[in-house]
């Protein structure tokens, strides 16, 4: 007997349906299961069968063939168990086979029959939604994650007893419902806040146009001097997710596995700040079945890169796509994926080996020369990437023993960032994807970055002193269009791009 069910698979960040075809026969004691699958689901067969068996369920002893359409597809991990048992069961006409077809059906056996949660049931409730299914049955795990997609029915089980007297209507399952403003509320709260550092104003007034525009940032001080510190709570002042850029933010996530049971929505700004041993794949994505890497997995935050010098040369280049684009291509041999990568990258450096050049109370023990090496492990088209280079001073003993001045909360300087991002926003409105200054091309640059005579003059004086390219050229324009915002002016004037040159430091070799 034939019995057809339906699930679906995740394919890049998007999934596909995956029609599940059972046939039972008479003959030989034998599983296959084709339709290209990988070794994960070609092992289902025997959690499978153990599932069946310790359920009470009859396991036949015949020819059994699994085909998995579209047979040009490679299926991927143990979220067809559930549906391949419950196939299998239907074509042995344990379950009503007109109710087996209505739904989309995930999940992984254990042996003893209870259903481990998968990944990625975000996209294939949005997939099983916009294929026109009425339902999707999950493990009780990923409901919450799956709720979240409106108009599809989410059905939890936790065991293929449960799955298998639901389809039969022997017994009800209430749909999973989840409150999609009472969970924005419940998870939107930052709790690193800028009030917490004190001194560094100018790094603070930097990172505030960082946020306004999305420029990207390069700290660089001694140790100690609270780069990290400032880097973790850049999130706070960034203006908060929308429910699209959460869904799109929560997908990526959901497919990298990172989601636990409680967490069904990422209503904060990602942060991620990957060890400086990371290898290119794990940074920028990919593998044998390609996921999505750190950057697609920071996209709509901040990627945090802590003492970049020190992280691979071949790493860090692999950024430059990214940075200009807003999203990765994988291409392997059998398939070609496209992960979003739009964030924010705020890195970190000493001055020096030792990291005290620019340090009033300790000496450098650096050469020229070793300044100078250490300086070339981060490249100049890299740099030109990077809109400002912050210097973060060691805070003097004095300012850190003061505790009657309050540093401004995080939620002070949101206020002023969001002002500016909805100027951008409004100026904006017509043009696909420019969400901010730092997305600009160069031909809407001439149309929106007007600058006044005088500030022409000193930017070209700039760039004639200092040898910057013509990315370095956008990239100071552009930060003053921000600045600009931020004080509510149409036109870019001399003090914007004043401003602006001055957060070239790695330009101006002050470091040789």
């Amino acid at each position: 007997m034939l019995a057809k069910v339906f699930s679906h698979e995740v394919y890049g960040v998007d999934a596909f349906t995956v029609e599940v075809e059972v046939d039972v026969t008479k003959g030989k004691d034998v599983f296959n299961i084709v339709g290209l699958p990988d070794a994960s689901v070609k092992e289902s067969k025997e959690r499978v069968k153990a599932a069946l068996i310790n359920s009470n369920f009859y396991c036949p002893r015949e020819q059994i063939t699994i085909n998995l359409a579209p047979a040009d597809m490679r299926k991927k991990g143990p979220s067809l168990d559930l549906p391949m048992a419950l196939g299998l069961l239907g074509a042995l006409g344990k379950i009503n086979p007109e109710r087996l077809r209505q739904f989309s059906i995930v999940g992984e056996l254990s042996l003893d029959g209870a259903i481990r949660p998968v990944a990625g049931a975000l996209p294939i409730a949005l997939g099983a939604r916009d294929k026109g299914f009425s339902g999707i049955i999950v493990p009780a795990e990923n409901a919450a994650e799956a709720a979240v997609v409106e108009g599809i029915d989410v059905f939890p089980v936790s065991t293929l007893m449960d799955a298998v007297s639901f389809l039969n209507s022997q017994m009800e399952i209430a749909p999973h419902r989840a409150n999609l403003r009472e969970i924005f509320v419940c998870n939107s709260k930052c709790f690193l806040d800028f009030a917490d550092v004190k001194g560094q104003e100018n790094a603070k007034r930097a990172l505030e146009i960082a946020a306004a525009g999305g420029h990207n940032v390069l700290l660089v001080g001694p140790p100690g001097s609270g780069k990290t510190m400032l880097a973790k709570r850049l999130p706070s002042i960034l203006p908060e997710l929308s429910l699209e850029e959460s869904v799109e933010t929560t997908k990526l996530h959901s497919i990298a596995g990172l989601l636990n049971g409680k967490q069904s929505l990422i209503a904060t700004r990602p942060f991620r700040s990957p060890h400086h041993t990371i290898s290119n794949i794990a940074l920028i994505g990919g593998g044998t079945i390609p996921k999505p890497g750190e950057v697609s997995l920071a996209h709509n935050g901040v990627l945090f890169l802590d003492e970049m010098p020190e992280f691979d040369r071949q790493v860090l280049e692999v950024l430059r796509q990214p940075l200009e684009d807003g999203y990765v291509n994988i291409s392997r041999t059998a398939m070609s994926l496209t992960f979003p990568a739009r964030f924010i990258l705020c890195g970190s450096c000493n001055p020096c080996y030792c990291g005290y050049l620019t340090d009033t109370t300790r000496e450098c023990r650096c050469t020229p020369q070793q300044i100078q090496k250490y300086r070339n492990r981060l490249s100049g088209p890299l740099l030109d990437r990077i809109d400002l280079h912050i210097e973060v001073p060691a805070v003097p003993i004095r300012e850190l023993a003061r505790h009657s001045h309050a540093a401004e909360p995080s939620s002070a300087i949101r206020e002023r960032v969001n002002a500016a991002r909805q100027r951008q926003r409004e100026r904006y409105a017509d043009i696909s994807g420019v969400h901010s200054n730092a997305h600009l091309s160069s031909r809407e640059m001439k149309k929106f970055c007007r600058l006044t005579e005088a500030a022409q003059t000193t930017l070209e004086s700039a760039m004639y002193m200092l040898g910057l390219s013509a990315r370095a050229y956008d990239r100071i324009i552009k930060v003053a269009r921000t600045i600009a915002d931020m004080t509510g002016q149409d036109q870019i004037d001399t003090d914007q791009v004043a401003e602006a040159i001055g957060y070239r430091s790695m330009d101006r070799n002050v470091w040789k």
